[in-house]
């Protein structure tokens, strides 16, 4: 995968509001589908950016697994507030929630 960071949050911000994706989906629309783990350093770093909704980025089965890099239960807050139903750090609806940029942006 030879994008960078930008590319990621330009894809990530347009993740819509009470839904979700996954660092797989959005490697993989970017053209690096072993490029998860790359997604999810880009997450990690945007924490000082507030035009980058890293929170609405999970893993393929929904489960929160970038939370610690949020502190507490901030995540999960974050998802709660755009009506985002959480339980034992996994959303529940994912499937239905589940917002594919391979799919929504072609």
């Amino acid at each position: 995968m030879k994008n960078s960071f930008d590319d990621i949050y330009e894809v990530v911000r347009l993740i819509p509001h009470g839904r979700v994706s996954s660092y797989g989906a959005i490697a993989g629309y970017l053209g690096g589908k072993g490029g998860a783990r790359m997604v999810g350093w880009a997450m990690n770093a945007s924490h000082n950016d507030d035009t980058i909704p890293a929170h609405r980025v999970v893993n393929r089965n929904g489960v929160l697994t970038g939370k610690a890099f949020f502190g507490g239960n901030r995540m999960q807050e974050l998802l709660e507030n755009e009506g985002i139903i959480v339980k034992n750090d996994k959303i529940q609806n994912f499937k239905e929630l589940f917002w594919s940029p391979t799919k929504e942006l072609l």
